[in-house]
């Protein structure tokens, strides 16, 4: 990959602007009030970062084209996602995710070569996602995007189905100097929330086809976590008793959940 090109995507890369802290801070301000404006202003400025980071992929003999756009995808990501109330700097906060765009790509590229022309398809695709999203405060359909862009909404479908890699849970998405945020951090496990959900549910049926006393049993057992020798001194009956009538009680709950 050469990194001696002046010009990448069109960008001359040795006139791009530097923004001192005081113009970061001005133009983010514009750019939470909604300043469209502002906002290609701070990824032009930022651009450097972007160049910056791909560097770091040298060795991944890759086009400078690719790794800048796909580069600049996490970059106005971060942009968008960025809050100056954390006291963090935005490089900071930037370059993971840059970092994370690029290496999904290079798993994805390393696997499927994807033509160009799908991944120009799909490097529009997502870049008017971003703008419109931004703009109308909300995801547009696959449908607007077509329109936006003018291309048949099949043909994005399909480019954004090829350049499409899986995502680290270990993929770093935030860090302030120490700790690192991870995806897996930020990913709740639905799909077992609604099994143990469902679980409890089916448990507090079967609960129901017991009696008062064998019921008093199970929740002191299972629930508070008594022993049986704790559950026959609070309910006053023996331990064998109290034995006996939790095997009775299970076998219940059991006969009920099969």
């Amino acid at each position: 990959m050469s990194q001696g090109k002046v010009e990448i995507c069109g960008v001359n890369t040795a006139k791009l602007p530097l923004l001192s802290s005081e113009e970061k801070e001005v133009l983010f301000a514009k750019i939470n009030q909604g300043d469209s404006e502002a906002r290609e202003a701070y990824i032009e400025g930022n651009l450097r970062l972007v160049l910056s980071v791909i560097k770091r992929f040298s060795s991944a003999n890759e086009n400078a084209d690719d790794l800048f756009q796909i580069g600049c995808v996490g970059l106005i990501k971060a942009i968008d996602n960025f809050n100056a109330e954390l006291g963090v700097k935005f490089s900071t906060y930037a370059v993971p995710m840059i970092i994370g765009e690029v290496r999904r790509f290079l798993r994805d590229n390393s696997s499927i070569r994807v033509s160009r022309s799908l991944k120009d398809t799909a490097y529009k695709a997502i870049y008017a996602k971003e703008n419109m999203t931004k703009k109308n405060l909300k995801e547009p359909t696959i449908e607007e995007i077509a329109s936006e862009i003018g291309i048949a909404k099949e043909d994005i479908v399909y480019a954004l189905d090829a350049i499409q890699s899986p995502m680290s849970l270990y993929e770093p998405i935030y860090t302030d100097g120490g700790d690192t945020l991870y995806v897996m951090d930020q990913v709740s496990d639905k799909k077992n929330k609604e099994e143990i959900w469902v679980e409890n549910i089916a448990i507090g049926e079967a609960m129901k086809k017991l009696n008062d006393r064998e019921r008093e049993i199970i929740e002191l057992r299972f629930f508070d976590g008594k022993t049986q020798m704790e559950v026959s001194d609070m309910i006053g009956i023996s331990q064998a008793q109290v034995s006996r009538l939790e095997k009775n009680a299970l076998k219940t709950m059991r006969s009920y959940l099969d």
